[in-house]
């Protein structure tokens, strides 16, 4: 009868080989159900080799959960085998991790680690214990316990370190890091894990480093992150830059391989002909075995034989050769996201650089080549229009989860930088297709209502709607427990209540700003404490408190220059600045100040901010007596108002305007109980990008006299100090 499996089996390898998953998997099930009975440990590799097929290439996970499930039961009756029960564990893992059973999921790999240790020192024992433990710390920062996943992740990371298994080490010192970022609830821990990673990756040699393409992209990704967060975007730039060109070359290299596999699928056909002559097949399996050893010099894959660790941290799937961007060599040859998704998120990543700065051409560029991507990807998972989360397979919705993301964060950025351009119609468009999206996807998407929301207050606030604004972003404060995301959003709705003008709304806005200010150096880099301060600058200016103002806001506008380097809240704190100064009689450096904000707003297509600067001007020109330089500009500046009031006009005009600015909450209608937290722990959403940093920050379009910004008045209600 061993023969006879024998036969099966290598039969079911050639179906796999010809992509004939079904007929293979047929072939494996005639052993399991024949009348005749085999011994146990050829039913046992038969079934985990029915269930590696079935997550590989089917959504079928509860069929490979029964084999596994089977399987673990007959290895109970042997006494050895310990790699096919670490193997069952395994997969019986991701199985569990796929339908979002994360109990079962833990259960499961205590039992692995629970037999690795009862082995003894076994190099192979040793690596499937760093297996379980990356499994484990995935599941457990799932649950939200993060110092559960760290523990088990150092775990992983002794285990590696007696195997001497530096890639793998480097492996572990990342994924710590990364859960490290998702928390982060002290400075030092997070910064010590950023030096491990530099301290490892250091010492792996630069060869070996250029078959380790996951992990360069995974660690350059995570200081991106760590940077980002500390708003310090010099020292990010270089990360940025090498991810980029690492893309290139990768994929540039894929086109290789799949060149090589194109030629390589015609020269199999070729021989597959029973005519062919005997001299011409010799030339073309030589053709071939050369064509092969230039495939495997360019994959890096060696024919060592070495077992893969099945690394299923984030659920690898087999894929194409060239299409799996791999952490490293064997054993760890698996993947931390598909290699579309990390193209996707480096195009992201892009993008979140390139917008402060105004490349908006750049942005444009980036943005539709990872949106392009997403949408190939999203077809892919079957999400199709009129898809929805009822219809998603189990075992597709996290990575539906990561995709879907990731588009919403495109489109965010997309609605900013045509807010900013004062393409508002446009802004409307990409803010409606994320209503929607979340709409159709809402526990997958439920992190997101809270962005939505808050640009639906950017987007009335551009447009001059600055009730329905405040009405927007006080909302956004409920539906996030991010305190950053809090704190921005009460900054924004502070000055949409400032642009109202009254008594009481600059009163809200002092209620708003007050709490921000008092705990703002306690944030984790100076996004809140920029916005805060030109929030609390531009409601001093208000109360007339001139001299005050200007020491707040110079600051913020030192610390946004610093860091941030955001043109576009640069430009609005000039302005403001200019406009002190102004009312300061200090002419000289009104002019040059406003100059300088002139020139970032036309840099940035920001009409509004242009028409704020070019009123100031009018007026200081007028102080002066520079009658010239006045008409000038007060026609430039009618140019410019009349544009934007054709584009506000368009604007309103659209049928999604008052959607978007309507008073209400969005209503939504989830369709069944979804695993959010599954759903939602992939790595680009455990680390948050930040992305909102000054969009709407602007203070309402002036009259042309300065005496516009301080013409509150202060008698009836005093000036309240924080």
């Amino acid at each position: 009868m061993e023969a006879v499996a024998e036969g099966l089996w290598g039969l079911a390898e050639y179906h796999e080989r010809r992509g004939e998953i079904g007929k293979a998997v047929k072939c494996l099930e005639a052993i399991c159900q024949s009348e005749v009975s085999f011994f146990p440990i050829v039913e046992v590799k038969t079934r985990l080799r029915i269930a590696t097929l079935l997550l590989h290439h089917s959504h079928n996970v509860n069929h490979a959960k029964s084999h596994l499930e089977r399987s673990q039961l007959l290895l109970k009756s042997i006494p050895s085998c310990f790699e096919l029960k670490c193997r069952a564990y395994s997969l019986l893992s991701q199985c569990y991790h796929l339908v979002g059973a994360i109990p079962p999921q833990k259960q499961v790999l205590h039992k692995g680690l629970e037999l690795t240790a009862s082995v003894g020192y076994e190099i192979s024992m040793k690596l499937w214990s760093c297996n379980f433990n990356s499994q484990l710390a995935n599941a457990l920062s799932i649950e939200g316990d993060y110092q559960g996943s760290i523990s088990a992740l150092v775990s992983g990371y002794v285990c590696a370190t007696e195997v001497r298994l530096t890639e793998l080490q480097m492996f572990f010192a990342t994924s710590i890091l990364h859960v490290r970022l998702m928390q982060w609830d002290d400075d030092n821990s997070v910064e010590q894990a950023v030096n491990k990673c530099n301290e490892i990756w250091e010492s792996i040699d630069p060869d070996k480093r250029q078959q380790c393409p996951g992990l360069l992209f995974y660690n350059e990704l995570l200081h991106i992150f760590y940077r980002l967060r500390l708003c310090d975007y010099k020292n990010a730039a270089p990360h940025v830059d090498n991810l980029d060109a690492a893309m290139k070359v990768d994929m540039q290299q894929t086109q290789c391989i799949q060149e090589l596999v194109k030629e390589l699928n015609a020269l199999d056909q070729s021989l597959s002909r029973s005519d062919l002559h005997y001299r011409d097949r010799t030339a073309l399996a030589k053709k071939q075995t050369m064509i092969l050893e230039q495939l495997k010099n360019t994959t890096g894959l060696s024919s060592t034989g070495q077992e893969s660790l099945q690394p299923v941290y984030f659920g690898n799937v087999r894929r194409a050769i060239g299409d799996k961007l791999q952490l490293a060599p064997p054993p760890i040859d698996g993947e931390w996201l598909p290699k579309s998704a990390v193209y996707a998120l480096v195009d992201l990543i892009v993008v979140v650089f390139g917008r402060p700065k105004g490349l908006f051409k750049e942005c444009a560029k980036r943005m539709q080549s990872g949106m392009h991507i997403i949408q190939d990807e999203l077809v892919k998972l079957g999400i199709t229009d009129g898809v929805r989360e009822v219809d998603l397979q189990p075992s597709s919705i996290w990575m539906a989860g990561v995709y879907l993301m990731l588009l919403i964060q495109f489109l965010e950025n997309k609605v900013a930088i045509e807010l900013t351009r004062a393409e508002f119609v446009e802004a409307q468009e990409a803010l409606v297709q994320m209503k929607n999206w979340f709409m159709r996807f809402p526990t997958i998407l439920q992190a997101c209502e809270c962005i939505i929301e808050m640009l639906r207050g950017q987007y009335a606030h551009s447009v001059g709607c600055y009730n329905e604004a405040a009405f927007h972003f006080i909302e956004a404060v409920k539906l996030t427990e991010s305190k950053s995301m809090q704190a921005m959003c009460q900054v924004y709705a502070a000055v949409s209540y400032i642009c109202i003008g009254d008594a009481e709304s600059s009163s809200q806005a002092l209620d708003l700003i007050g709490p921000v200010y008092g705990v703002m150096d306690s944030f984790v880099g100076v996004r809140e404490k920029t916005g805060v301060l030109f929030a609390y600058g531009l409601l001093l200016m208000k109360q007339q408190d001139l001299q005050e103002a200007r020491n707040r806001l110079a600051r913020g506008l030192q610390l946004t220059h610093t860091y941030l380097g955001n043109l576009q809240l640069v430009s609005q704190y000039l302005t403001i600045l200019g406009s002190l100064a102004l009312a300061l009689r200090d002419t000289v450096q009104a002019r040059e100040i406003l100059r300088s904000s002139l020139t970032l707003a036309k840099k940035l297509y920001d009409i509004p901010t242009q028409i704020w600067v070019l009123s100031v001007l009018t007026a200081l020109y007028k102080e002066l007596g520079e009658r010239g330089n006045e008409m000038e500009n007060v026609e430039y500046q009618t140019k410019k108002s009349e544009d934007l009031q054709r584009r506000l006009a368009d604007a309103h005009a659209s049928i999604y305007h008052i959607e978007i600015i309507d008073k209400v909450r969005l209503e939504i209608h989830q369709l069944h109980d979804l695993d959010i937290k599954r759903a939602m722990a992939g790595p680009t959403m455990g680390v948050n990008l930040d992305i909102p940093e000054s969009i709407g920050l602007s203070a309402p379009l002036p009259a042309p006299s300065s005496s516009r910004l301080v013409d509150i008045d202060t008698r009836r209600r005093g000036k309240r100090r924080i």
